[in-house]
């Protein structure tokens, strides 16, 4: 199953981007043998400033026909990485090809795209900057696949 990672704005080099290529590689690795990945960072810019409804038309052209979409949205379901990895390897089992996870800019997402989604995942009741958001969930990608492998980077 191909990952997205389907974002609002361009990550710069940086600690940000150090560690999101970091956590990327090691799911590609981890998830190899697991039929899962690789994941891809899909990122656009609204450079007309269009605002949410024009970064939404702009995410929506990147989602992958058939994808099953995940909004990271602050309203969306609150999962334990053990959650998380089986939430990624039923979707697989049930033979869904394409995982888009779709990032809004600073303003959040519009309530259509949201709608459209399938599912909708939070971080927390916290708000998180949309660049560390992306890190968050490279780093959840890695651990999910490292729990469906056995590995024992998640301890319990």
């Amino acid at each position: 199953m191909k990952v997205q990672i389907c974002a609002v704005g361009r990550l710069r080099t940086g600690p940000e981007k150090d560690l999101l290529d970091d956590y990327l590689t090691r799911f590609e690795r981890s998830g190899r043998a697991l039929s899962l990945g690789p994941c891809q960072m899909l990122e656009v810019e609204d450079k007309k400033g269009g605002g949410m409804s024009a970064e939404a038309e702009l995410l929506g052209s990147i989602i992958p026909d058939g994808a099953h979409i995940c909004a990271l949205d602050e309203r969306g379901k609150l999962m334990s990485s053990p959650d998380f990895a089986q939430f990624i390897s039923t979707l697989r089992d049930d033979g869904c090809r394409d995982l888009a996870f779709v990032i809004g800019g600073a303003d959040g997402l519009t309530p259509n795209l949201r709608n459209r989604a399938n599912s909708r995942l939070s971080f927390g009741k916290m708000v998180w900057p949309h660049m560390l958001a992306r890190v968050m969930l490279s780093e959840q990608l890695y651990r999910a696949a490292s729990i469906l492998a056995g590995s024992p980077y998640h301890r319990v």
